[in-house]
């Protein structure tokens, strides 16, 4: 039986349909390749599957990821700080009298509180050793400091809203979004009308994020070498629910603890939506690897293992 060897003893007719569908191959490929480098790695549509890993709480926020293995959060009404250890479940670490909302933990393992109830934030040593580092601005006492986070060369920044009858008491006539620089000086980066609540950084701590719970939306900050902030500019508008806490993964990806958790990329595009269950206050991610996303709610915290590293900033 013949056959044919090369190309040009093909009739036309065949090297015409032949060539055609190198072309639509070729095509193909090409929209794969942009779709796959467009497309938001690890949020296309993989499966997910969340754990309940402490119930029974009033009101739980503030989760952070000790390196010393273990998620220590706040329940902000018992003035509580817990934590829970993988394999070994919750325990209490101790009461906050001045109250406990945010946390946060720098790369010496000191844990920072903002203490709402005193109006302050605290540094707590390892050693047990608290000490104030932000309790007045301008001589008048904070409205009820709300989440923190440290930068890796220790710049310190925190909200400062007022919620509920925290109004009455205020002495500030701005909510507003502060720094602790190296030196111990308080600055105020912004000084709002809306409420400040959750806040993050980017993976190399040059950009800062914060939440807007009134005007439903994520502001950005460029941070300098120094830490000081500037060229405030909204990234994400009309989020659903009310912005809290915040959170940002290796790739710069914000997490929004809102109506639900919402995924958005840097610059503001919804990349997915997790939902908990229960209406989110808070985020953090965690274990050794810090690719499982943690989630406070109100009764609750629950496991997200996402398989996405977190941007934390005192990570090894």
């Amino acid at each position: 039986m013949e056959t044919w060897k090369t190309a040009g003893l093909l009739p036309q007719r065949t090297r015409e349909k032949i060539s055609q569908q190198k072309v639509i191959r070729a095509a193909a490929l090409i929209v794969a390749a942009v779709a796959w480098a467009q497309a938001p790695q690890g949020y296309s549509s993989s499966p997910y599957t969340i754990e309940t890993v402490a119930t029974g709480m009033r009101f739980a926020d503030g989760p952070v990821w000790s390196l010393e293995d273990f998620l220590l959060f706040s329940d902000t009404v018992t003035d509580t700080q817990h934590k829970f250890t993988p394999g070994k479940g919750v325990s209490d670490v101790g009461s906050r009298p001045g109250g406990t909302a945010g946390n946060a933990y720098d790369e010496k393992g000191n844990l920072y509180t903002c203490e709402f109830r005193e109006r302050r934030v605290t540094r707590t040593a390892k050693n047990g050793k608290v000490e104030v580092i932000a309790g007045r601005f301008e001589g008048k006492r904070f409205n009820a400091p709300n989440d923190v986070v440290v930068r890796r060369d220790g710049n310190v920044y925190f909200t400062d809203p007022a919620f509920g009858n925290q109004e009455d008491t205020r002495e500030l006539d701005f909510n507003g979004v502060f720094r602790v620089t190296q030196r111990g000086q308080v600055e105020a980066v912004a000084k709002w009308k809306t409420r400040p609540n959750g806040l993050a950084l980017s993976p190399n701590g040059r950009t800062l994020y914060v939440s807007d719970s009134d005007a439903q939306s994520i502001h950005a900050f460029d941070l300098d070498r120094a830490g000081a902030a500037s060229n405030e500019r909204v990234v994400v508008s009309t989020i659903p629910g009310v912005p809290a806490g915040l959170r940002t993964d290796e790739m710069g990806n914000i997490y929004v603890a809102a109506k639900t958790v919402l995924v958005y990329s840097p610059q503001g595009e919804l990349l997915r939506t997790i939902d908990t269950g229960e209406t989110p206050s808070n985020l953090a991610f965690g274990d050794p690897d810090f690719s499982t996303l943690y989630v406070t709610a109100k009764t609750s915290v629950y496991r997200i293992k996402l398989g996405v590293k977190g941007a934390v900033p005192y990570s090894p």
